[in-house]
Formats: C-alpha cells, structure tokens, sequence
C-alpha cells in the first residue's frame, strides 16, 4: 500500500513542478502561445486533483495508528494545490486583460502591475514548494531512524532474554551442586565417625573424602558456578 502512495505522491510533485513552472511562463507568452499554454495547465491541474483522490483513497486504507503522518501530508498537498488554482486564476486573468488591452490598443499600467505582482506570487509558491519538499525528506529520514531504533531495540530484548535464560540454568545447576556436595559431605563424615569408632579416635590423613575436601568443594562450587564439580574431585 505504502508503495502505491510513494507513487502517487512522486508523480504528485513532477505534475505540480510542471504546473508552477507553466504558470510562471503565461504572462510572458506570445498570445497564441499563451493560449495553448492555459489549455495545457487546465488539463495538468485536472490530472492534479486525481492524483489527490487517489492518494486520499490509500490513506484510508491505511491503519489509524500508521495513519497520522499521511495525513499531514495530504493536508500539505491540498494546500499546494489550492495555491496552484489560485496563482493559474490570477495568470489567467491577467492574461485576459493583456488580451483585452491589445484589442482595445491600451497597454495600461495596471496590467503591469498585475504582471509584476503575479511573478512575486509565483516566486513565492516556488519557495514554499521547495520547503514542502524539504520536509517531506526530513519525514522519511525521521521514519527510516525510528524504524532503526525499534529494530535496535528488538535485538537488545532478544539478548537480556538470552541473559535471563543462562542465570537460571545456572541457578539450577548450582542448586543441583550444593545438594549433591551436601550429600557427599554427610556421607563423608559419617564414614569418618565410623572409622574413628574403629581407631580409638586417632585422626586419619586427610583424604579427597575428607569433610575439609568436600566443604572446600562445597566453597569453591558457590564461588565458580560455571566450574562443574566433577573436574574438581580428586581420585
């Protein structure tokens, strides 16, 4: 959809270029070429206005939470093209009057100062077409960042997710290594009363069953999460 309004809108602004620059040229046209040159911009400002309803039908066809920044520009481009209609009514009409002082043999001041006050005019939608343009740019540059953004921010979710995930896998074999340290450590230290029981109480050599071993074990596993337990148990 999207697409078909881009064209719209491109085709939109070569026709109203052309128009401006037509417009601009009426007054200073021989009259016979003054004639045909108003017939060409009638056609043009026809096409013009289809070009809009066309672009209207897409903006409504568009989502009303994307919808916002198309309207604004087609509330611009209404505008543009009811300046056009009204500098083409102004060149017309002081294209009738040149043509009827020519007829009337009178070149008269106020023709001129029609003229003159018409160019100005056109001098003035040209600059303010130049500025439509410009913000129409600045718009899509806008559009195209805080798409970069968002896609920005979708990656640096998938990651903290990612993060998340590792802690609690973590969590858990951690929670699995303590138990099982635990165990050994109980286990350990009830062979130890039982082999004391059976020495008279002499202290044994400290061994890799030892209670000391195991809770050192125990120490370094809450230390070191990632380290598993068994490449740290000796034989």
């Amino acid at each position: 959809m999207s697409s078909d309004f881009e064209g719209y809108e491109q085709d939109f602004a070569v026709l109203t270029a052309e128009i401006t620059s037509k417009i601009a040229r009426v007054p200073r046209l021989p009259p016979d070429e003054k004639k045909q040159m108003v017939g060409h911009v009638e056609k043009q400002l026809e096409e013009a206005k289809e070009l809009l309803e066309q672009m209207d039908l897409e903006v409504r066809e568009i989502p009303p939470q994307s919808r916002g920044m198309y309207s604004n520009r087609m509330r611009s481009y209404k505008q543009e093209m009811g300046k056009l209609e009204t500098d083409f009514k102004r060149s017309r009409i002081a294209y009738s009057d040149e043509v009827r002082n020519e007829l009337l043999g009178d070149d008269g001041n106020s023709s001129e100062n029609q003229r003159a006050h018409l160019l100005d005019n056109t001098e003035r939608l040209e600059r303010s077409s130049r500025r439509l343009e410009a913000g129409y740019q600045i718009a899509v540059e806008t559009e195209q960042i805080g798409q970069e953004m968002l896609e920005n921010l979708s990656h640096d979710r998938e990651k903290i997710q990612r993060a998340r995930e590792r802690l609690r896998e973590t969590d858990a074999n951690l929670g699995k290594s303590s138990r099982v340290l635990t165990g050994m450590l109980r286990s350990s230290s009830h062979r130890n009363a039982e082999n004391n029981s059976f020495t008279g109480g002499n202290p044994q050599p400290e061994t890799s069953c030892s209670p000391h071993y195991f809770q050192w074990l125990l120490n370094h596993q809450l230390a070191c999460p990632q380290i598993p337990v068994v490449s740290l148990l000796r034989v």
